[in-house]
């Protein structure tokens, strides 16, 4: 299993988050590959709950989508 972390900040210039999100990809040797997603400031108590994941195939690459 490996991991690789990015961050991003897509938004425009009118609209202002209220947190940022970082995500990190799971690449499994015998599952689909995962992409978890959790708030960048989040402490280790809230990061137990504060996060959602997709396996492989799930999501696509943002600027594909544009």
């Amino acid at each position: 299993m490996s991991y690789s972390v990015d961050s991003t900040t897509d938004r425009t210039d009118t609209e202002q988050p209220t947190f940022e999100l970082d995500h990190i990809t799971v690449e499994n040797d015998d599952a689909p590959n995962e992409c978890a997603v959790f708030p960048r400031e989040a402490t280790e108590e809230e990061l137990m709950t504060h996060w959602i994941t997709a396996h492989e195939g799930s999501f696509v690459d943002l600027g594909a989508m544009r």
